[in-house]
């Protein structure tokens, strides 16, 4: 009776080791919190629902204290956004950065890691390009002595000239005078350089399946890049080696690339195309288990890539198309929107399930029945001697305006999750094999 009590009890430990890769967070792994909506659930419940994933960062677009103050204690650090409208402030004087600083960073928890001098400002504002290195200095300056705070600011995809092939890549020569500064800046201080890469808008102007497939990290024949001699599996991949290159050329290869945004819609207008639960289901655990595998990009290879992806929630007063409303991981009811792969241990989320909420209007589509479990969506891979296999004439090339979105990705099992799950089935059978002797 003992010796099968022994049996059970190894068997138990074996499932939680098993378990374990899933229920540790990953430094890799953050999350944009907006809130451009009027439902959002208490920044307290929002704090607690990111705890019970496996995300480490979240990346807020302000600094409201009281979302703020809601993650001091759960161990989860925060980019903090000092917003467009501030920069001028910011760059005015010293005290001004000091001032702002005192008002918005707290003294101990939770952790801040980085500190974004407005989004986008070279294209949202060129009246503040100019101003923007000043603000960011000033900050900077104004941070307590011996921080580990960093000051960055959010760009784009639109700053490349040139992505395809990504060994092409290149700034665009009339951004020199702007970004120039920003980028010595970054050097100095050991600031990464933050960029919101979405192919999703890639897949929008050029919608084939073989497209798809590179958007969502499905199985496709690759894009060689002939400049690198490397291979490109997915268009991520290929947008952040393009703004390596764009670095690097530059003479910035000390500067860390983030990802500050990145996504999948699950619900869009009629005329965006591959906006659906499925798609966005396939891009985001797709990605998840590309991150995980700590595989990298081709021409980095063996770091993931620090990304944050877009969004917590859907945010229905977002203006614009109807995709911008619905990038949401997870829904106001606290459960997930579908299943991402980052709640810890499997589990749903905290709240209830409930029944998926009404388009607002007849001009967004209805969202189609996720896939049964073991369904996939189908996709056609790319042949050889497509455009998608040589990628030089494709509209969605890495880094164009048109190459800011995602793809579809179905769930891999990748190489290093491969290698975690034999060595922890090597242990279980070190576990059991006694006890099975013991038994005979």
């Amino acid at each position: 009776m003992a010796e099968r009590a022994w049996v059970v009890l190894a068997l138990l430990g074996a499932v939680q080791l098993l378990r374990l890769p899933l229920a540790a967070p990953q430094s890799f792994i953050g999350i944009n919190y907006g809130d451009v909506a009027d439902n959002l659930p208490p920044p307290s419940s929002t704090a607690r629902l990111i705890q019970s994933t496996t995300i480490s960062k979240v990346r807020l677009y302000g600094t409201d204290p009281a979302v703020v103050s809601a993650f001091a204690g759960t161990g989860i650090s925060l980019l903090l956004g000092a917003a467009n409208g501030d920069i001028a402030n910011l760059a005015s004087s010293p005290a001004a950065a000091a001032a702002w600083v005192a008002a918005h960073i707290p003294a101990s928890s939770p952790a801040v890691s980085t500190v974004s001098i407005g989004n986008e400002v070279l294209f949202a504002d060129a009246s503040l390009a100019s101003q923007l290195v000043p603000a960011m200095q000033n900050l900077y300056s104004a941070l307590p002595p011996n921080s580990s705070i960093k000051v960055s600011t959010v760009h784009a995809m639109d700053v490349l000239a040139s992505s395809d092939p990504p060994s092409s890549g290149a700034f665009k020569p009339e951004l020199d005078a702007a970004l120039d500064p920003v980028l010595a800046f970054l050097s100095k201080t050991g600031s990464p350089f933050l960029i919101n890469p979405y192919p999703y808008f890639a897949y929008l102007s050029d919608p084939r399946p073989e497209t798809l497939a590179f958007c969502l990290f499905q199985p496709n024949a690759g894009r060689p890049d002939a400049g690198s001699g490397l291979t490109y599996t997915n268009m991520l991949d290929a947008m952040l080696d393009a703004v390596r290159a764009a670095l690097d050329a530059k003479g910035y290869k000390d500067v860390e690339i983030v990802v500050a945004e990145t996504g999948w819609p699950h619900k869009g207008d009629p005329d965006e195309a591959g906006a659906t639960p499925e798609n966005a289901r396939a891009f985001v655990s797709g990605l998840v288990s590309h991150l995980r595998s700590l595989a990298g990009t081709p021409r980095v290879p063996g770091k993931s890539v620090d990304t944050y992806i877009f969004a917590v929630y859907d945010e229905d007063l977002k203006p614009g198309k109807g995709s911008e409303r619905y990038f949401g991981l997870f829904q106001t009811s606290l459960t997930e929107t579908y299943p991402t792969g980052l709640v810890r241990n499997g589990t749903a989320g905290l709240g209830p399930a409930v029944a998926p909420a009404q388009a607002p209007t007849s001009s967004v589509q209805p969202a189609p029945a996720l896939p049964k479990p073991g369904q996939q969506p189908q996709v056609t891979p790319a042949q050889q001697g497509s455009a998608a296999v040589a990628g030089a004439s494709s509209p969605c090339a890495p880094g164009t305006a048109t190459a800011r979105g995602a793809a579809v990705a179905c769930p891999r099992h990748s190489s290093a999750q491969s290698s975690r799950t034999f060595s922890v089935l090597t242990i279980i059978a070190g576990l059991l094999c006694p006890a099975l002797q013991m038994l005979i």
